[in-house]
């Protein structure tokens, strides 16, 4: 029994992740419709667009991992991803490009599914 409860929390967990990784893609393209027409923000929101949609797309391919080093690579691949998109967020707020208060709930969003995901491919590691 507890062997079934384990993996319909993993189940719920992998549930949860897939739709807290695609709202933070929705609201990443939200956002980037308010960045300013210039250069540079079209740079930095291209940047961030990416990331913050490969975040929802590779977790997504984790979910379908078919070999447990298939699963701990795209696992990585989806820190990496979160992880950047936190790094533009930053770049947004520092550079002005966005009022903080816009940009710092998202950014908060990011780091946190980070530290989640990073948890996760440590244990997998284990």
């Amino acid at each position: 029994m507890a062997l079934f409860d384990q993996r319909v929390s993993k189940e719920k967990f992998a549930e949860t992740m897939r739709h807290q990784t695609k709202s933070l893609a929705l609201r990443t393209i939200s956002l980037y419709r308010e960045l300013p027409i210039t250069e540079d923000a079209r740079v930095v929101g291209k940047q961030l667009l990416r990331s913050a949609t490969s975040t929802a797309a590779n977790y997504r391919a984790v979910c379908r991992a078919r070999s447990e080093a298939e699963y701990f690579a795209k696992l990585s691949i989806t820190v990496e991803e979160a992880d950047e998109s936190a790094l533009w967020l930053e770049i947004i707020i520092e550079t002005d490009m966005l009022p903080a208060a816009r940009v710092l709930p998202l950014h908060a969003d990011f780091e946190e599914i980070t530290a989640i995901l990073a948890r996760a491919r440590k244990s997998a590691s284990s």
